[in-house]
């Protein structure tokens, strides 16, 4: 009868640990389900107050595609991809991707 009572109780455990951990979004777990650009900044930024560009496609997360520039005073600003300027930027970052990827010979 003890036997019983510990394989239910285990059961009932594991069936509420399941529930609950079902329940967790996936943003406690580092990864954000949100766009991270509310506004975006289309004027020209010199490229030497530039740090980083990073690129984010489109996904499940956010329908549109974000550049997210981070300058040298730490200032983090989106970029508007249809800008012109930014459209060459992302060129050169892609560009220098692909290169990095394909074998020197």
């Amino acid at each position: 009868m003890n036997t019983k009572v510990v394989v239910c109780a285990v059961l009932a455990l594991v069936l509420v640990s399941a529930t609950l951990t079902e329940g967790i979004p996936l943003a406690r777990m580092g990864t954000e389900l949100r766009c991270q650009c509310i506004s975006t900044h289309s004027r020209f930024i010199p490229p030497k107050k530039i740090q980083n560009v990073q690129l984010t496609k489109s996904g499940p997360h956010c329908q549109n595609v974000e550049v997210i520039a981070t300058l040298k005073d730490g200032r983090e600003v989106c970029l508007e991809p249809t800008a012109p300027w930014v459209k060459v930027v992302i060129k050169a970052i892609l560009d220098r991707a692909q290169a990095n990827i394909e074998p020197q010979l």
